[in-house]
């Protein structure tokens, strides 16, 4: 199970840059999904990505592992290795704020 580093605050502005990185092509940069040729990716704005659906840990596992397509036709998502568990951390901060703005809680 990949973990953050102990001690480690997730910081959302931090996990807004490494989104634009590592996320934004495929999740869209608005966080609302892409769908354009081979970039495709659900929205994170979603009720299905609620914490009590998908918890911080699930967004960790994905990084590392993939994903196989399961409530989306969008395809299997690949593991993104040039990501820490740090930087999951911070991305999920990011996500997690976004969502709240949207009412997702």
């Amino acid at each position: 199970m990949p973990q953050p580093s102990a001690g480690l605050i997730p910081n959302p502005g931090q996990g807004k840059k490494l989104f634009s990185q590592h996320c934004a092509t495929c999740h869209g940069a608005d966080l609302k999904g892409l769908d354009k040729g081979d970039k495709k990716g659900p929205p994170l704005l979603h009720k299905i990505y609620e914490p009590s659906h998908h918890s911080d840990v699930v967004f960790q596992l994905a990084a590392k592992n993939g994903v196989r397509a399961h409530h989306w036709p969008y395809g299997d998502m690949a593991p993104v290795p040039l990501v820490t568990p740090d930087d999951v951390a911070h991305i999920t901060a990011y996500v997690r704020v976004e969502q709240r703005k949207v009412g997702i809680q």
